[in-house]
Formats: structure tokens, sequence, C-alpha cells
């Protein structure tokens, strides 16, 4: 089996790496930006006309949401028209597509947690480019396969995890947002949930969602990276006021995985114990 991972220098593709090493079976192609340009049509479609993938995994992604708000061309190329290129070369060469994307896809103004069918509305560049994606994803490569996740870390890259850690080491007390929920997810637990779905007997297209079980605010998933690390760092809370970003956050972004485990019978791990995971692979446990 031939896949296709695009984006792999990041989070999710790191955490690919790791999975998809340990199945002789599958014969995979990471890409990033100096591999092949997902945003030049032409070379995308020359690519994987070439390679004769069975898979595509597109975890490449503008992910810079404050930056996002002036650099609007640029994540719209990597977000919208890349996904489109990807998509056309994909339904031309029957290629089989899972599709990375987010909880910005949300107002966030929600009270329960969004199911897949839920109306998505925007309130950034970023999330407004990622459901742009979507669309043209499904426009021209009908059987795709859409997963949403929320608050990626993992022992990759830059993180949410990582900065607490190095602010822990910096000062005696932080102030931590509060007010907004939603479901701390580990990269590698998603990379598992990927890789169940290829080698799952049968291929259901569609909008899924996966995240961590369980909810938190970033309040209470910075005081659990502390606790767990045994860091003292004095966390205190605020709201969403008195953290201006120039990119609108969701309040609320917690997302139903009902669709992805009845379906595909995903097992997914309580978010506490995939970060004990996590930090312990840091070293900070």
């Amino acid at each position: 089996m031939k896949i296709l991972v695009t984006g792999s220098n990041g989070q999710l593709g790191n955490a690919l790496k790791n999975v998809f090493s340990k199945d002789e079976g599958l014969e995979v192609t990471y890409t990033d930006v100096e591999d092949l340009d997902i945003t030049d049509r032409e070379e995308v479609d020359h690519f994987i006309k070439e390679n004769k993938f069975d898979f595509i995994v597109n975890c490449a992604a503008y992910t810079a949401v404050d930056r996002a708000e002036t650099d609007d061309l640029k994540a719209a190329a990597i977000n919208t028209v890349a996904v489109g290129n990807i998509a056309q070369a994909a339904s031309r060469n029957r290629v089989k597509v899972i599709h990375i994307s987010t909880d910005y896809v949300f107002n966030g103004e929600g009270y329960r947690p969004y199911e897949e069918n839920d109306e998505p509305y925007p309130r950034s560049i970023y999330g407004r480019t990622k459901l742009e994606g979507e669309g043209i994803l499904t426009s021209f490569c009908q059987d795709a396969l859409i997963i949403r996740t929320a608050w990626l870390y993992s022992e990759f890259g830059n993180n949410f995890v990582k900065t607490m850690l190095r602010l822990s080491n910096e000062k005696d007390s932080i102030n931590v947002v509060a007010d907004q929920i939603g479901s701390p997810t580990y990269a590698g637990d998603l990379a598992d949930a990927i890789h169940h779905i290829i080698r799952h007997k049968k291929w259901l297209p569609g909008i899924y969602h996966f995240t961590n079980e369980g909810v938190a605010s970033w309040f209470d998933f910075t005081k659990a990276i502390y606790e767990i690390a045994g860091k003292n760092t004095i966390v205190n809370p605020i709201p969403t006021s008195q953290y201006p970003t120039p990119a609108k956050r969701p309040l609320y972004s917690v997302l139903s995985k009902m669709k992805i485990k009845n379906i595909y019978g995903v097992k997914i791990p309580y978010w506490r114990d995939s970060l004990k995971k996590c930090l312990s692979l840091l070293g900070e446990k």
C-alpha cells in the first residue's frame, strides 16, 4: 500500500512517521514544502500521477492563526488552493484522501459538543481558509475523508505543552486563559486513528471529528502539565478579555467523536493519560 504524507515535518507528520514505521505493509513517501510545493498545481499533478499512491494524508496547513489575519493570501494558498490541487490530482488518479481540518471552522459559541453536520461559521482567516479547503476538497473529490481536530500537541515542533514547559523555567507565575474550553489532543493518538482508518476494511468518506476524550480550559491544561511534570510555577486564571489576540479564538470548541467511534471503532484515550505519555517522552515525568 502506497501512501503520500504532505506536511510531514509538522507535529502530525512526525507522529505518522512513528506509527507508519511499525507497519511493514506500508510504503510511505513523506514530503514537505522543500520536496513538493502543493501550491503548484502542475507539480502536484505530476507527482501524484507518477507515484501511483493509494492514499494521501494531507497534514500540510498554515497554522499561524494570528499571523493569518494579515497574511491571508499565504494562508489561503496553503489551506485552500493547495487542497484543491491535491483534490483534483487525487480524483484524476483515483487516490483516497484523508485531510486534516480544525475546530476553527465553528464560531465557538456553542454549548454542546459540535457534531460534523453542525453549521460552520469561522471567525478568523485561519478558520475561513480551512473551511474553504474542506469545500474545495469535497467538490473535486467526493469520496475524501476529512478529520477535524483541535488543541494539537506532541513531542515534536512548537506547541502549547512545550511553551508552558519553557515558561515554567523562566517565570515563577504565569497567567493563562480559563474561559476557552476544548479538548487537548495528542498527535500520536490522531496518527493512530489515521492508521486505523487506512487499515480498516471499509472506506466511508465524509467529515469526522477527533480529539482526545474529556474537556479542559487552557488553564486546566496548564495546571495538568505542571502537576504531571512536577513544576512549581503558579498558574493564574484570566478571562479571554485580558489576553487579546488578532484572531478570535473559539470560546467553546469541544468536538463530538461519536461518529468516528461508531463507524470506525476508533478507541480514544483520555486527554490526561495522553499528556502523561507525551511528557514522559519529553523527559518531564
